[in-house]
Parts: structure tokens; C-alpha cells; sequence
């Protein structure tokens, strides 16, 4: 089984990390670092550097795809090589998924059309731009349509550990979990909007405005 994970610059390294590091443990199951060109991206802040080993059209037929986030997104949403690349492999894959920000592209592929999607809270309205409906849950899948879509960078564990459920089966996937010994415990309840509160939010949008 082969799985995909593109890659590009200034994207959220947990986005692509997380689910790696949940799915490369999957029996008989090769992921691959995909790009526009071999060699390293630096991730948003520039801290850390991520390594393409094979370009688009070195992958043609991916069993799975996973696009994660970051602001590095929004460079992309016109970016031919890539949405052609998104359209021609999800014609084969068995899923093809994203992490935060990234469903973006899913959407400006034309893969989401009039699908209920989800992506970091402060871009859902821009879901909308690309014909995808915004839905606050943490992961939204469509099975016949074959798209799952994961909210901001943790929740692309809770994904990945729901595709490889779907690639294999539960007991296995439950497998998954626990050789990573995934079970949130956090300090904080802060993890959405709505819990978060309005002091928090504008902390958070700050931050962001900092960072970028």
C-alpha cells in the first residue's frame, strides 16, 4: 500500500508528521514525501526542513493522499501541477485526505464540490469560495465520494487513525493508536472556538499575525 503526503513550503510540519508517523507503522505500507521538486521545504516559520523524495509525476497512483496545512496553502490555490496532480490521483486513490488549511486545495481541485468539509477555524469562509459547505467538526468524511477531511494540525491524527481503519481494519488501527500511545490528556480545554472563548480567540489570531 502506497500513501502519498505532499509537500511544500511553509506548511504545518504536524500536518504532515502526525499522520506519517500514525500510518508508516500500517503492515506492507510505504508513505512517500511528495512534491513539486526533490529536496527539502522549510516548514511556516522556517525552523525546520522536510524532505520531498519523489515529484508529482514520480507518483501516479497513490492508494492513499494526504495534504496538510499551513499558510504556505494559500500560494498554491491557483498552482496547475498540483491541482492537476490532486484530480489525477484521486481518480485511483482509494482516499484522499487533508490536514487543516489543506482541504483548501481539496476544494480548489474541484474535489469537494457541495461536500461539507472542515479546516482550521480561522479559514472555514474560505471553503466557500471553492464551492465546499464549512462544518465545525473535528473530522468529516464522504466514503462514496472518498474524501476525508481533518480540522486544525492535532486533528490530523484523529484522521489518520480513521483511514487506517478504513485501510485495514479497526483492530489494527486501534494497533496504530496505541504503539504511538496516543491519548490526549491536555492541560488546557482550549481546543476550539467555542470552548476556547473570545479572550483566547483574539490571543490566538494575535499569534498569528506575529508568525506570518
Amino acid at each position: 500500500m502506497d500513501i502519498a503526503v505532499v509537500l511544500f513550503p511553509r506548511l504545518t510540519a504536524l500536518d504532515a508528521v502526525g499522520p506519517y508517523e500514525t500510518l508508516q507503522r500500517l503492515p506492507d505500507t510505504t508513505v512517500t514525501f511528495v512534491g513539486h521538486q526533490r529536496g527539502e521545504v522549510r516548514t511556516e516559520n522556517g525552523y525546520l526542513g522536510l524532505t520531498v523524495d519523489k515529484t508529482f509525476d514520480e507518483v501516479v497512483a497513490p492508494d492513499a493522499v494526504i495534504v496538510p496545512g499551513g499558510i504556505g496553502v494559500l500560494d498554491l490555490l491557483e498552482d496547475k501541477v498540483l491541482l492537476d496532480w490532486l484530480r489525477s490521483v484521486h481518480a485511483t486513490s482509494r482516499f484522499t485526505t487533508s490536514v487543516c488549511t489543506g482541504s483548501l486545495l481539496l476544494a480548489a481541485a474541484g474535489l469537494l464540490p457541495g461536500l461539507e468539509a472542515t479546516t482550521h477555524w480561522a479559514f472555514m469562509d474560505k471553503l466557500t469560495e471553492f464551492g465546499a459547505v464549512p462544518a465545525s467538526t473535528r473530522v468529516v468524511e464522504h466514503l462514496e465520494q472518498r474524501t476525508i477531511t481533518a480540522a486544525g494540525v492535532s486533528s490530523g491524527i484523529d484522521m489518520a487513525l480513521r483511514l487506517a481503519e478504513l485501510l485495514t481494519d479497526q483492530v489494527t488501527a486501534q494497533a496504530m493508536q496505541l504503539m504511538v500511545e496516543y491519548d490526549p490528556q491536555p492541560p488546557f480545554d482550549a481546543g476550539s472556538v467555542v470552548k476556547a472563548g473570545p479572550l483566547v480567540t483574539a490571543r490566538a489570531k494575535e499569534l498569528f499575525q506575529e508568525k506570518d
